[in-house]
């Protein structure tokens, strides 16, 4: 099956950088290469900084008063594709990811009337950045997150940066894209695009069985 631009998707990049607007990110900066290789196959992105929202702790979608995840909720469901661009702090993704991960927990338990969660035929990718080593640790462990909640990984659906460990050049000191990382955006991007169009034309089948 090759992409149908004709065929418009949404994507929505949750950047989890501790770092609210309108401090440089290098988070940030990743999502932008990312959304600028989906819009070469017709995808239109939408950025949401997490950190500049009030995420209450909790797994379910709403947890009442002043929390600001529902907002953000509705922009998920609202996407074919979610990019979640996570800096590496002490090996791990930063708390912020664990956050989002935690409250689309809650989505297992939304389903439509076939018992399919609320997110199963949406696409998951991911980008990491960070100055010290993890970056496949990191991956592993948003794409379980994601993939237990419903996505579904596209082939090489990730890209990372690891700078030279304990120095501080960060992603966004960088004067070019090297052109491994440069390659490893854009697939993700294409691939990312073909699997979405391909779950929007052959949804996945009922979870609940309609036989007596």
């Amino acid at each position: 099956m090759v992409d149908q631009p004709e065929l418009p998707l949404r994507a929505i990049a949750l950047v989890c950088s501790l770092k609210g607007s309108p401090a440089e990110s290098s988070s940030a900066l990743m999502a932008q290469h990312v959304a600028s290789e989906l819009g070469k196959h017709g995808v239109e992105c939408e950025h949401v900084r997490c950190v500049d929202y009030n995420i209450a702790p909790g797994v379910e979608d709403d947890m009442g008063s002043g929390d600001e995840w529902p907002e953000i909720r509705r922009k998920v469901l609202d996407a074919d594709i979610l990019l979640i661009s996570t800096p590496i702090w002490l090996g791990h993704p930063c708390s912020v990811t664990q956050r989002v991960l935690e409250r689309l927990d809650a989505e297992l338990s939304n389903t439509d009337e076939d018992g399919v969660p609320a997110m199963v035929g949406k696409v998951g990718i991911v980008s990491v950045v960070g100055n010290e080593d993890g970056a496949h640790k990191v991956v592993a462990d948003v794409f379980q997150g994601l993939n237990d909640i419903g996505f579904s990984i596209p082939a090489q659906g990730c890209t990372y940066w690891n700078g030279e460990a304990m120095q501080s050049t960060d992603y966004s000191d960088l004067d070019q894209v090297p052109e491994p990382i440069a390659a490893a955006t854009a697939a993700a991007a294409r691939n990312a695009a073909h699997l979405a169009r391909a779950l929007k034309t052959l949804k996945y089948p009922p979870y609940e069985s309609n036989n007596e």
